[in-house]
């Protein structure tokens, strides 16, 4: 390890101490970090930075503070399990500001996410005309109830007798959308084919099969006819099928509950979150529902009261459709007195949202629809006014998502939450943001299991003469292209409108890279996800979670598991299911996990090391069958990289070439997929794309979690994918990525409705000698440095 090139800091509490740290790939890692500084975590892809910083100091931190609340409300809380360390000292409280998705849960909002909307409740209550009452007659998630009923009234210490008492609940709920601010219509299309009977398979809902009990409660309830073509029904009979109330019915001789076929599948799909449903499912939900806005309230979401008061023609539903730049101007023309405190509070918090680069986003967006950079920076909001001081504040990548226009602007909100005599954790690659760290902790050599070793702390100026991966690549340059592609052929765009585009036409061109640019909010994934899906043979590529549970693992998820269990199979002479840890080759003490779950009760629950199986999830039997050597619990640890060169040949080895080649090879084969990063989730989904050939690829920020090291790889990639037939499309604010393409389609000039505009279309070379935008600005200063 290089010596650090700050002095040892004698006080013992103005360190955090890390001592032999065993998480995840550390290799008894020993640090420390100096407190009410601004540490930057570096180091390749898995190299175990996130199990440092995340996965140890942080985890630590918060269960250790969950441990002093009594054990009644620890099992509401969220269950964490003591990290793999011999020693943490001097830790404060951490809060976590990562990149998770907000929850797609349909009534939060970018305002109710950060408290906006609740003092935009409070001044409308207060200074609305008219009046029409408290903070709650304004909130769309509280109905409008009137009731009445006997409660006992206590006099005097004395229980009275019941009076009857009538109550009214004003809230600010459309009744209509019941605060959703959308409706939705059912395309009976989708559901069935109206020349056919139910006999002869009319139904095309998945799971309605003609020989399954779905439709035999149809066909069997004696309301329709199941040999007659649906166009053929009755008005009583099309009413009976596709509308009925729940109704009491006998079939086969069994009491059953009929229900038309409209509400039965709103409650069985149509009502569940469409992000929990399963890819078919989700696919028929998105075909067969068309949501629109509430015609009552707008899409607003709020009632008619609510939407009536108003301060200076403006109602709250107005203010919180506002583009939050424009809602800071209307903000400042409130000059009354009775609401000067309050004033002063919200006025900061709108201003928070604009210096964190987040003034085109407006209060009334879906938090569900932020991407994971712009949720990352909604969280930060909360913390840049709070008054709390000497905490932990820990950030991943907090620059993802960002425009280089933007992170000056986001270093200094770190560098703000650091002189309030706070500690700031951040993992990150951009060179940018190492640049202004007071302290570097890098680690690596390499990722995986040649990675978790400390290779180097101190500061910057020591990280570029150190050596390591980090310091040689830390002033890497791309250099634009000699030479660039041309074209075979176009996606033609025409008056593109999502969001804040502006009528767009553009030709995308085919057969080459090109990278899609601009500003946070100027419109880029609108552009892009917006149009070019609908065109065929496109393969979009993001960083959204992939679906599964615990047990889904890199090998179940590429298909992998079912070669590697056919093989053992084949050369044992035995059947495939025995080399699955989810079916007949489980561990019989912990059915396959590899641990065993205790729970305590009230307090959180334990998970150890199987000792049965010594945490592989198979059962002695299974370990004892080989391939070339190996057992199936043997092979699911190694890593992609050596996978590849114990299975030399067929499925297996091009499915493990393609992670290797998207800069993946370091995670093993049997990693829970929950512990990725956004990074490596694109990744992964990216190496089982890759088989298609004369395919339009969409990528969405792909250097996302990529070291400095590892951007040229990703580039490599790019151009072989391009190489071999196809066209690739890339969102993307890297500065190398932008020099390497072939073409630039950049957006702009700025974000929300200050943008929505092709601002260039030209190659990398045009765009540095005559470009006039943002981005022209910074890939020139970028290749010149």
């Amino acid at each position: 390890m290089a010596e650090a090139s700050v002095p040892h800091i004698a006080d013992t509490h103005s360190v955090i101490r890390v001592v032999g740290a065993r998480e995840n790939n550390l290799k008894n890692v020993s640090v420390e970090i100096p407190k009410r500084r601004l540490s930057v975590f570096t180091g390749v892809s898995g190299s175990g930075k996130s199990s440092l910083v995340f996965a140890t100091i942080a985890n630590e931190s918060q269960r250790l503070i969950n441990e002093t609340y009594p054990t009644f409300v620890q099992q509401f809380m969220g269950q964490l399990n003591r990290p793999e360390v011999d020693g943490l000292e001097n830790v404060s409280p951490a809060i976590i500001v990562d990149q998770e998705r907000m929850g797609s849960n349909s009534r939060s909002t970018v305002g109710t996410a950060t408290d906006a909307h609740a003092m935009l409740r409070i001044l409308f209550s207060r200074i609305g005309v008219p009046h029409v009452g408290s903070p709650q007659a304004f909130s769309f998630n509280i109905p409008s109830v009137k009731g009445s009923g006997a409660i006992t009234v206590e006099r005097g210490g004395a229980k009275g007798k019941p009076e009857h008492r009538t109550f009214e609940i004003t809230g600010g709920m459309c009744p209509h959308c019941e605060g959703l601010g959308e409706v939705s219509d059912i395309d009976l299309d989708e559901l069935f084919d109206k020349t056919k009977s139910l006999a002869e398979g009319a139904l095309t809902i998945p799971g309605y099969n003609v020989d399954g009990w779905m439709v035999k409660g149809f066909t069997e309830s004696g309301f329709v006819d199941p040999h007659k073509p649906i166009q053929d029904y009755t008005e009583q009979e099309r009413a009976d099928f596709l509308y009925k109330e729940p109704t009491k019915v006998k079939m086969a001789g069994i009491n059953m509950t009929y229900e038309g076929l409209v509400p039965k599948i709103t409650k069985g799909m149509l009502q569940k979150d469409r992000d929990s449903l399963q890819p078919h499912i989700r696919a028929f939900v998105e075909r067969a529902v068309k949501f629109m806005p509430c015609p009552d309230c707008g899409g607003t979401r709020l009632n008619e009261g609510a939407r009536s008061s108003k301060i200076d023609g403006v109602s709250i539903a107005d203010a919180a459709a506002m583009q939050i730049t424009d809602l800071a101007e209307w903000l400042a023309t409130i000059g009354d007195p009775a609401v000067a405190p309050l004033m002063a509070g919200l006025r900061k918090t709108i201003g928070s949202f604009i210096d964190i680069g987040l003034g085109y986003l407006s209060l009334d967006r879906a938090a569900g629809t932020l991407s994971g950079g712009e949720a990352q920076r909604t969280k930060m909001i909360r913390h840049l006014g709070s008054a709390l001081t000497d905490v932990t504040y820990v950030f991943d990548e907090p620059t993802a998502g960002l425009h280089p226009h933007d992170i000056q602007r986001m270093n200094d909100l770190l560098q703000q939450l650091r002189d309030k005599g706070n500690t700031v954790l951040v993992v990150e690659h951009k060179p940018e943001v190492i640049e202004i760290a007071d302290y570097i902790v890098d680690l690596g050599p390499g990722a995986g299991r040649a990675g978790g070793e400390i290779q180097y702390t101190g500061d910057v100026a020591g990280l570029r003469t150190s050596g390591t991966i980090t310091g040689r690549h830390l002033d890497d340059r791309a250099r634009i292209k000699p030479s660039t592609r041309a074209p075979k052929g176009a996606l033609e765009i025409r008056g593109a409108t999502q969001h804040n585009l502006r009528e767009v036409d553009v030709d995308i061109p085919l057969g080459i890279l090109t990278v899609v640019t601009g500003v946070a909010g100027s419109g880029k994934s609108s552009l892009i996800h917006g149009n070019v899906p609908a065109f065929d043979d496109v393969v979009v590529v993001d960083q959204s979670p992939i679906k599964g549970s615990r047990r889904s693992s890199p090998a179940t998820y590429t298909g992998l598991l079912d070669t590697i269990r056919s093989a053992f199979a084949k050369a044992n002479g035995v059947k495939p299911g025995l080399f699955s840890a989810n079916s007949d080759g489980a561990c019989i003490a912990c059915k396959g996990l590899g641990v065993i779950i205790t729970n305590l009760g009230f307090t959180q629950s334990v998970e150890t090391l199987c000792e049965v199986c010594d945490g592989t999830g198979f059962s002695d039997e299974v370990l004892e069958y080989r391939l070339d050597g190996k057992n199936i619990a043997e092979v699911l640890a190694m890593s992609a990289d050596e996978a590849s060169v114990f299975f030399t040949k067929g499925p297996a080895h091009t499915t493990l070439a393609r992670m290797i080649d998207v800069g993946i090879g370091y995670i093993t084969l049997g990693q829970a997929l929950n512990t990725l990063s956004g990074g490596e989730r694109q990744r992964l989904k990216l190496a089982i794309s890759m088989a298609k050939k004369g395919a339009i690829y969409v990528l969405d920020e792909p250097t996302t979690g990529l070291h400095l090291a590892d951007v040229q790889n990703m580039l490599g990639m790019l151009d072989r994918l391009v190489e071999a037939g196809n066209s690739v499309i890339v969102i993307e604010h890297h500065q190398a990525v932008m020099a390497h393409a072939d073409w630039i389609i950049d957006l702009g000039p700025g974000a929300g409705h200050d943008g929505g505009e092709i601002v260039f279309q030209g190659t990398p070379a045009d765009l540095v000698a005559n470009g006039a935008t943002l981005t022209a600005q910074h890939l020139r200063e970028y290749v010149a440095g």
